[in-house]
């Protein structure tokens, strides 16, 4: 019986062999050097609850993988995220990549994304296969960006829309930025990175307190 569930750090093990069977056999990812468990927790940590990722489990063994991951490190991208999957090469053609897709893309509804990216590079026609199947529309093709086995590679981006009520999503955005700005005028320096949120403050007033919503940080006065 097949279950797509919540990954573990248990499951980095299989997670990373998944991994290093498409960068050695196929164009899936640009990565062309095998990754260790230990460079796999640290990407694991950096993903959090707004990024999740899904294991496929069959018969108690992981033989797929699928995730969402932030599309651009800068915060009006923050209502676009890109997907990923992974499916263990012995157990490809059994509809498990298809099984995680919709479970990483009913995820993204969940959270609230407002659009998904997914990039296909060439040679992964089945991938792209299924990337329509979902409702992904192709919006462009970069040429010969990447280069591997031996070949220059064009990569297609596709997009699909999760929200399409501009109303909704530009309020949403509106109110991170309110809070953004109201942190702003109390620090001087705030640093947002993927894997962590890091504080520099260097001037404050005493009276502050601060805290973090959803990866921005609020100062509110003391009582």
């Amino acid at each position: 019986m097949l279950i797509i569930r919540q990954a573990t750090v248990d499951d980095i093990d299989a997670i990373t062999e998944i991994y290093n069977e498409a960068i050695l056999t196929t164009t899936a990812t640009f990565d062309i050097e095998p990754k260790t468990s230990e460079d796999r927790v640290q990407w694991f940590k950096s993903h959090g609850e707004r990024y999740p990722i899904l294991v496929a489990e069959y018969d108690e063994a992981v033989v797929g993988w699928a995730c969402l991951s932030r599309w651009r490190p800068r915060a009006a991208y923050d209502g676009t995220a890109e997907t990923s999957f992974y499916v263990q090469q012995q157990h490809r053609g059994q509809g498990i990549g298809r099984k995680l897709k919709q479970a990483i893309i009913d995820e993204a509804q969940r959270i609230g994304f407002h659009t998904l990216i997914a990039g296909v590079a060439e040679g992964s026609e089945a991938s792209l296969h299924l990337n329509k199947s979902f409702g992904f529309e192709i919006v462009g093709t970069f040429q010969q960006v990447g280069h591997k086995f031996g070949k220059l590679l064009d990569v297609t981006y596709l997009q699909k829309f999760l929200n399409h009520d501009r109303a909704v999503v530009d309020s949403s955005w509106s109110m991170r930025r309110a809070a953004t700005h109201r942190a702003e005028r109390t620090t001087s320096d705030v640093f947002l990175s993927q894997s962590s949120i890091t504080l520099l403050i260097r001037r404050r007033p005493e009276s502050a307190r601060y805290s973090i919503v959803e990866g921005f940080v609020e100062c509110e006065p003391r009582a």
